[in-house]
């Protein structure tokens, strides 16, 4: 009898899986994150734009975030499939799900660049684009070029979960790595030697992602367990039925984000043009500039805890599929403990360094209003991250499971109901100081729903070993 691919997933020691697997993915969505950070610090640090490059980072930056969301929702719902038909010795299902994957995720890229170009004006204003004249501006021309951008973005990031799948994490954090380097490299160039501005921060960043998407190309002519076919690559509707549901979760982790920011943009704007000091117009940036930062480094915190937790979907989907839930439920508690050390560290950092943190984002060059805001903001808007770590691992958890309807249930609440509302609801009552407790709250009541989760998780997974 053939050995099942991928069969060391059930054998290997559980935390050298976790390291093999967690480490790589987290490296590939930290490295996903830095091309947006790493262009706002480079241009904040531009004396010619500054906080309005700043605040125009901000307002496109949801819409870079919508592209990912629907590329994680095939690549990493094609993950998990891959991995539990691997699991149980099905590899016809698994390099059809990869090939209609690769045809969904082009087909979407196309559709929503062409959505972005013909609907620029009205897009950036719904994000707050019009705080003033100058950052609409700044908007406009750094938006347009990553849109061009955005189908080698999304084709990279949907294939780097399925090179995991295929037992490969070092060469899916690789490929991303190198398009990392590359917008490193050319950012400064491009900002401070051309003098491109936007233009040149959008630029670098795009030919970053068309490098991490031509490696992911040559990837899939050489993949290891599974083996593609001409007959691969074509929408298998019966598959896609049974994988994109399990993309779910990743989808609504993202694009609640979308929702949440162009509410908080919103806000901002809203309560900004009332507050003694935000309401001159030389000020009227700096809310969003300021709060766009905050959001960035926790969009790097919250990378590690979804790059821990996707990292093991391959190891639980596969252990699951091979009726291995003892390994599943050791995997789960190990993952807790670490979810809740990077919160609790990255918690620290904040709120003892706050003025260090945004000195990375041109602090130097901005009014003393700026650093101000800046520090009460890193120290409420991100108190609770602890628990914010603790909430996304459990909820991705439910996914590598195939609870896929649950974790969507569970995702909504915190990312819609709770995020959105409370972004929109709080600030009536404490203006500006509204925004600020928007997360902390949210994330406190998401936390009590979580604990009911895990305590479903042990339970489930118990039985079904008994």
């Amino acid at each position: 009898m053939n050995q099942k691919s991928n069969s060391f997933l059930e054998t290997e020691p559980i935390g050298a899986l976790m390291r093999k697997y967690a480490v790589p993915c987290v490296i590939s969505l930290l490295v996903a994150a830095l091309y947006n950070i790493v262009d706002q610090i480079f241009i904040a640090n531009a004396t010619y734009l500054g906080s309005y490059g700043n605040a125009a980072n901000t307002v496109v930056f949801p819409l870079t975030v919508v592209a990912l969301a629907i590329a994680v929702m095939i690549g990493d719902g094609c993950c998990a499939f891959v991995s539990i038909s691997l699991g149980a010795d099905r590899k016809d299902d698994a390099h059809k799900s990869i090939g209609s994957a690769v045809i969904l995720v082009i087909a979407a890229s196309i559709i929503l660049t062409a959505v972005y170009l013909i609907f620029q004006k009205q897009i950036l204003t719904m994000f707050g684009g019009s705080v003033n004249e100058e950052t609409f501006a700044n908007a406009k021309e750094y938006f347009f070029w990553i849109t061009i951008g955005i189908p080698f973005y999304m084709f990279g990031q949907a294939m780097n979960p399925v090179i995991r799948s295929d037992g490969s994490p070092k060469f899916a954090m690789a490929s991303t790595l190198a398009g990392a380097v590359v917008n490193i490299i050319l950012d400064p160039i491009f900002i401070f030697v051309f003098k491109w501005g936007m233009m040149g921060a959008a630029v670098a960043t795009i030919l970053g992602q068309i490098l991490t998407a031509v490696l992911s190309v040559v990837y899939l002519c050489r993949m290891k367990a599974v083996k593609l076919k001409k007959d691969s690559f074509r929408i298998h509707m019966r598959l896609v039925k049974r994988y994109i549901p399990l993309g779910i979760c990743s989808f609504l982790s993202q694009i609640s984000l979308v929702a949440a920011m162009a509410a908080i943009n919103n806000m901002l704007r809203k309560y900004g043009a009332v507050d003694p000091i935000f309401s001159q117009a030389q000020y009227a940036q700096i809310p969003m500039a300021v709060v766009g930062i905050v959001m960035k480094f926790f969009q790097i915190v919250i990378s590690i805890a979804v790059g821990m937790a996707a990292g093991c979907i391959p190891i639980v989907g596969y252990n699951v599929g091979a009726k291995r839930n003892d390994r599943a439920l050791k995997l789960f508690t190990k993952l807790l403990i670490a979810e809740a050390v990077v919160g609790f560290v990255a918690t620290v950092i904040v709120e003892v360094l706050p003025i260090q943190l945004i000195s990375i984002f041109g602090a130097a060059n901005e009014s003393a209003y700026y650093t101000e805001f800046a520090v009460k903001s890193f120290r409420i808007y991100l108190c609770l991250m602890t628990l914010a770590t603790v909430n996304k691992s459990v909820f991705i958890y439910l996914q590598s499971l195939g609870k896929a309807l649950l974790s969507t249930m569970l995702s909504m609440v915190r990312e819609v109901v709770f995020g959105v509302g409370f972004a929109i609801i709080l600030p009536g009552f404490f203006g500006l100081d509204g925004v600020l407790y928007s997360m902390p709250v949210s994330d406190l009541l998401t936390f009590i729903i979580s604990a009911i989760s895990v305590a479903y998780i042990y339970r489930t997974l118990r039985t079904k070993e008994a």
